[in-house]
C-alpha cells in the first residue's frame, strides 16, 4: 500500500482563488514538495513538512516527492495556478513515465485549479470566449525557433494566445520579439492585455494595441494576452474598459 500523491495549485496568487478541492489535499498530506514562494502560500500545521526547493528543479522535486508516497507517505507536490498548465503535474508524469515500477502504483490525484490566464481573463472580461490557445515564452526545455513557428500559426488561425513567461532578466528579449511576429500578421489594433498579479494587492490590468504594446510592461508575474482579429474593447465611462472575444465567427464572404 503506497501513501497518496496529490499534486495542487494555489492558484493565481489571491488565497480565494485555491480551490476547495486542494484545501483538502493539504489537509491530509503529511509531506510538501515545492518552489518556495508558492509552498510559503500554504498554512501548515505543526505537524506537517515543507521540502522546498528552486524553480529549476522540477523533475527533482517530483522524484523525491514519489518516492516519499512509494514509501507510504501522504505527500503533496505544490505549483502555483493549476498544477497541469506549465506547472508540477507533467513533471510529475514525466518522472513516473521514467522511474521505477513501483511509483507507477502510487496513489496519485491532480487537483485542478485557477491559472493565471483564466484570472486575468475574469479581471478584464471575457477574452477567452472564443477559440484560444496557451504559449509559454520560455526557451529552458524548447527551442525558440519551436516558438516563433507557433506564434506565426496561431496568429493565422485567429487564435486568441495566452503567452507565460513572458520576461525575465535571463530573457530580456523574447516577448519583443513575439510582438514583432504578431504584427506580421495581426491588425495594429488587435488588443493586448498584460494581467499582473491577478486578484492580488500589487494586481495590474494594462490594454494596450498591438501596434504600441512595449515589452517592458510585463515581468514574470505578468500573463500576456493577445486578442484576435475579433476581440473588442468596449469603454465604459468611469470604468475600466472589457475586452472580449465573440463566441461567434462570422463566415468569410466568398
Amino acid at each position: 500500500m503506497t501513501g497518496r500523491l496529490f499534486v495542487i495549485g494555489t492558484g493565481p496568487g489571491n488565497p480565494d482563488q485555491m480551490t476547495p478541492e486542494a484545501r483538502q489535499a493539504v489537509e491530509a498530506a503529511r509531506e510538501f514538495f515545492g518552489y518556495f514562494p508558492y509552498i510559503d502560500r500554504l498554512n501548515l500545521r505543526p505537524d506537517q513538512i515543507k521540502v522546498a526547493s528552486d524553480n529549476r528543479e522540477e523533475l527533482n522535486r517530483a522524484e523525491a516527492a514519489l518516492k516519499r508516497a512509494a514509501d507510504g507517505i501522504d505527500v503533496c507536490v505544490v505549483s502555483g495556478g493549476d498544477p497541469g498548465v506549465f506547472a508540477m503535474a507533467a513533471a510529475v508524469c514525466e518522472a513516473i513515465d521514467a522511474g521505477p515500477d513501483e511509483w507507477k502504483t502510487v496513489d496519485l490525484t491532480v487537483v485542478p485549479g485557477v491559472t493565471a490566464m483564466l484570472a486575468v481573463a475574469a479581471r478584464i472580461g471575457a477574452p477567452l470566449g472564443h477559440d484560444f490557445c496557451a504559449i509559454s515564452l520560455s526557451d529552458n526545455l524548447k527551442p525558440w525557433e519551436i516558438i516563433e513557428k507557433r506564434l506565426r500559426m496561431v496568429s493565422e488561425a485567429g487564435l486568441v494566445v495566452a503567452l507565460y513567461n513572458p520576461i525575465s532578466k535571463a530573457r530580456p528579449w523574447q516577448l519583443g520579439r513575439a510582438f514583432e511576429i504578431l504584427r506580421e500578421t495581426l491588425p495594429a489594433t488587435t488588443p493586448v492585455i498584460f494581467g499582473r498579479a491577478a486578484g492580488r494587492p500589487d494586481e495590474r490590468m494594462l490594454v494596450m494595441a498591438l501596434g504600441e504594446a512595449e515589452a517592458e510592461r510585463a515581468d514574470m508575474a505578468t500573463c500576456v494576452v493577445i486578442g484576435s482579429p475579433e476581440t473588442r474593447v468596449i469603454s465604459r465611462p468611469g470604468l475600466p474598459d472589457l475586452v472580449y472575444t465573440p463566441r461567434f465567427l462570422e463566415e468569410p464572404t466568398r
